[in-house]
């Protein structure tokens, strides 16, 4: 039925609709397209390729809708000289709407947009729609006077990177002294039936437009059903001025969230993490795999969770999380977090080397023990072992 087998073993986990790939050799140059078939079913599986430094080799990505702990899959890869055609409405696309903006696409339906343009701070992520099409990040202050949202803290612009002492210059708060981080250009916009991918370059400069660092951005959205959404988030450093300081401050998260008004804890919501903490008192300025904020939006309860991979810097990675709806992760702001002056969290990024963060941002329905946080945390930094034959 196909020219190679894939066969995909669980492990010690159940498995959820968990983004899986494996690379193949190109046996001629003219079949450039792989295609997966389930070989019980004999279904053809949606699969997207990406190409490698080695040009005979290439990666096919697929999703596992579901796989119980222990079981095992098997699927046939027909190698081809034309692509496979999915429409739209089955795929994850990108698109540039204004120039400065870019939405990304689930099956034809809104799930986030990315704001880059010359009058923002800092590029963030806004709207998110989580399931159901209800919001799961605080609109305030991109949108103004919503009927019981919260308008403390405007810099806190729904999903973001950022940090408050870098070289001195504050790249957290939109003070008047503030620094920026300056959007360069897109390095790859790309969709699929997978996945889409939107990679970008900018510079942090300082108040006075002076260079800091550079920074590599990528969003990978994923094509789930609309009960789940799931986005890989990289952040990668890169020093090519001088020297780089990662202050200890407490004021910052390499990848941020305010979540919507209604899911505050102080509004009813909940905050988890990996480790059973419940709440601020419990979790905040401590260390662990993952953290999850959920609370009702709409009529129904929903989350919104973090995993740090385990590659990251001082994973697991300090939790800058309140009550009032902010979750960061931030492995810097040591001395505030443990409450001793004499920790310092700082790091120096040394010139010509980088630094790189992984995170997926997991959006479910209920909290975080009905959305089966944990298990995709596994799904995660534990995915399930594939051998082509």
């Amino acid at each position: 039925m196909g020219d190679l087998r894939l066969i995909v073993k669980a492990g010690n986990h159940n498995r959820k609709y968990c983004p899986l790939s494996a690379d193949f050799k190109l046996t001629e140059k003219e079949k450039q397209y792989v295609f997966l078939l389930d070989a019980e079913t004999g279904k053809r599986v949606p699969s997207q390729l990406s190409f490698l430094e080695d040009p005979s080799r290439v990666r096919v990505h697929w999703i596992l809708d579901s796989l119980g702990k222990g079981e095992e899959r098997v699927y046939m890869a027909e190698f081809a000289r034309e692509p496979q055609e999915i429409s739209a409405a089955k795929s994850v696309t990108v698109k540039e709407e204004t120039e400065d903006k870019v939405n990304a696409y689930i099956g034809g339906n809104l799930f986030i947009t990315y704001n880059f343009g010359e009058n923002v701070t800092r590029p963030f992520v806004y709207p998110v729609y989580g399931p159901g099409g209800r919001l799961v990040t605080r609109s305030f202050p991109m949108v103004k006077d919503i009927p019981g949202e919260t308008k403390d803290h405007p810099h806190h612009c729904s999903l973001w990177t950022a940090h408050g002492d870098v070289n001195g210059v504050d790249n957290w708060s939109e003070s008047a002294n503030c620094g920026r981080i300056v959007h360069q250009s897109f390095r790859n916009l790309a969709s699929g039936p997978v996945y889409a991918e939107i990679a970008s370059g900018s510079n942090w400069v300082s108040h006075e437009g002076e260079k800091v660092l550079e920074e590599e951005r990528r969003l990978i959205v994923y094509n789930t059903p609309k009960s789940i959404r799931t986005m890989d988030f990289e952040v990668n450093f890169k020093a090519t001025e001088r020297n780089v300081r990662f202050g200890d401050t407490k004021e910052g998260g390499i990848i941020s969230v305010r979540v919507a008004s209604s899911m505050d804890v102080l509004n009813g919501g909940q905050i988890k993490n990996a480790y059973g903490g419940i709440n601020e008192g419990e979790t905040w300025g401590k260390r662990a795999h993952w953290c999850d904020y959920s609370g009702p939006v709409g009529g129904a309860w929903v989350g919104i969770a973090i995993f740090d991979h385990p590659q990251n810097f001082r994973h697991p990675t300090y939790w800058h999380v309140r009550d009032y709806g902010l979750m960061t992760a931030n492995p810097f702001g040591i001395s505030y977090f443990t409450g001793d002056p004499e920790k310092d969290g700082s790091f120096t990024l040394r010139r010509l080397e980088s630094l790189r963060f992984y995170y997926r941002v997991f959006i479910h329905t209920g909290d975080a023990e009905r959305g089966r946080v944990k298990e995709r945390y596994h799904d995660f930094v534990d995915p399930p072992e594939v051998t082509v034959s």
